[in-house]
Formats: structure tokens, sequence, C-alpha cells
């Protein structure tokens, strides 16, 4: 991470999901003069202070960015920002859609605004390939928090506002992995939507590394995306019964795809492609036009990315578990 959070007062919205611990370890290791952790969730809060107790440096505010007052006290004297509080799951965002844009947009827009107000040096949004051309709630209310995050970088130059776009991230609190072992050890069978829906994967040490990226070399205005490998839903269940030492005859109940969701996920729209501009690992999309020739010619689509097999598959979920930052 850059040095230039050394010594500086950083906050993360949503700070004790899977991306806000990891992204915590982070912080403290670059030398964050004071880390807030801003979240409604007193329980984990809670829990979440006492593996950091012997942190000093690592605060905790109690709040929604629903309620811009809760906000304009932990944003106070902040230098960076990093927005991951959400609403992330379709289906409860499918059944109650207005609590999604309660959360979504207007708790974005109120985190936005406050970040401005209190002269934040940098803000760096989290969003998701539910927000390319989407079909749920979920995916609506976040392609409108995109769109929030670019009318506040465009209207004013004082806070620096940043985007990054992932997919799912693998065996994190929510997702189907931990799903899937739950159904296991409760000796329930293991519930796959449609066996060829794929899926963009990457590990939370990935969305940490992406948000790095935006927050190092991202000017204002510009959309990052992680490359991504993508995987089928029945590939990822298989995988999960390696894991667990389960025979491929283990039962799978299909249940269908749930209101909200898409058979396949994109990480670009077209028109977002063809400004695109390819950096190593990542993707950058820049407010203005780049003046380059992008070697991104179609939407960036789940079902044509490159698919990890269940033994790739596997490897990503030992590997997750072994870093200790799968749920």
């Amino acid at each position: 991470m850059s040095s230039k959070l050394t010594g500086s007062v950083v906050l993360i919205t949503g700070g004790t999901g899977s991306f806000g611990n990891a992204f915590l370890d982070e912080c403290i290791a670059e030398g964050a003069r004071e880390i807030r952790i801003f979240s409604r969730d007193e329980k984990k809060q809670y829990d979440m202070a006492q593996r950091y107790r012997e942190q000093p440096n690592v605060k905790f505010f109690l709040g929604d960015i629903r309620d811009k007052k809760s906000l304009d006290t932990a944003v106070y004297g902040v230098d960076y920002v990093f927005h991951a509080a959400a609403m992330k799951q379709v289906p409860s965002c499918e059944r109650f859609p207005m609590e999604a844009v309660k959360t979504n947009i207007n708790g974005s827009d109120n985190v936005l605004t406050t970040a401005v107000q209190k002269h934040v040096k940098k803000v760096v949004c989290l969003s998701t390939d539910k927000a390319v051309y989407p079909t749920s709630a979920m995916g609506f209310t976040k392609a409108y928090m995109e769109k929030l995050a670019m009318q506040k970088a465009a209207e004013q130059d004082k806070t620096e506002i940043c985007v990054t776009r992932f997919g799912n991230l693998i065996a994190s609190r929510g997702s189907a992995v931990p799903l899937f072992i739950d159904q296991v050890k409760n000796g329930a069978p293991i519930t796959i939507t449609e066996p060829d829906m794929t899926r963009f994967v990457m590990t939370v040490q990935d969305a940490v590394a992406l948000v790095k990226e935006a927050f190092e070399s991202g000017n204002s205005g510009d959309l990052f995306v992680k490359k991504s490998y993508a995987c089928t839903t029945g590939d990822l269940a298989s995988a999960v019964c390696k894991y667990m030492g389960l025979p491929r005859t283990y039962p799978t109940v299909y249940i269908g795809i749930r209101p909200g969701e898409k058979m396949h996920e994109a990480l670009l729209t077209e028109e977002e492609a063809t400004n695109a501009v390819e950096r190593g690992d990542y993707i950058l999309v820049p407010r203005a036009k780049s003046g380059m020739n992008p070697k991104i010619k179609a939407a960036y689509r789940s079902d044509l990315s490159k698919r990890l097999g269940e033994d790739e598959l596997l490897a990503l979920i030992n590997r997750v578990f072994e870093e200790g930052s799968g749920v």
C-alpha cells in the first residue's frame, strides 16, 4: 500500500465485513495513525474490538450511513474513506428494495457528501459486477451508487473519488462456499441455483489489492476492475465437496434462478469497454477519454471469460482458508 497512508486517519464504512477486516490489517501494516471502523452491527464491532484490543489506533464508530449525523462525527478529521458499507444480498434486496435504496443510494450519498464537506483527500467506493446491466434491486442501487460517485467527482476537485468493481469474493461472509459448507455440516443437501450459472470469483485479498491500486494510482472519476476468472456454480459445489472430503454422489438440489439473478455477469459494459485501458492485472476506465487504443472490444462477461475448474477452485478455497480470509 502507498506510504501516504503512513500517519493518516482512515475510515472504513461497513468495516466489520470480510473486506473491512482484511483492509484493516493492511492499514495497520502501513502505519496508519488511526483506523476507524464504521458500521451498524454492534455484535460484530464487539467481536472485532476483542481481536484488535492490542491496537490502540483502531477505533470503532457505531452508526448507520443512512444517518448523516452519525457520519459527521466519524468522518471528522479523516484523510481517506474506503466505502464498503452496502446491502449486498440479492434476495433480501429483492424482497425489500426500498431498504436497498436507503442504504446503497441514500447512504452512499451521505458518505460522499460528508467526505466532500469534511475535506477528505480521497474516497474509494466498492461496487459489484451486478451493477453492470442490472436486473436486481441490489444491482440497480449499486449502479446508482457508482453514478453518484462519478457525479461527485465531476462537480468538485477537492476530494478525489474512485470506484472499484469486482465479482464474488470466494468464501467471504454470505457467499456460496460457507453456505455449502454449513449445509454439509448440517447433513443437508447442497442447494444449487443452476449448475451452468457462471460467476466471477476472486479472493478478499484480491479485492484489497484492487482497492489499493485505485487508492494509489487512480484519478478522480476513475473506475477500476480486477481481471478475474469465472466458474460455474456446479463446479464450485463440486470443489466444496472435494474440500469436505465428500463423494461426488453427495446429494444436491437444483432450486433454479432466484428473483433478480442472472445466468451470467459482466464486469464492464460495452460502452465502458470502448474507453477501457489494460493496466497489468487491472482494467482502468478513466472519466475522460483515454486517447489510447483499447484492447477490450466487448463487455467483460463471465460466460466468455477463462473458467476455473474443480481442482483450481479447490486450490483457491484451500488458499483462502489457509490465509484466514475465509469465514
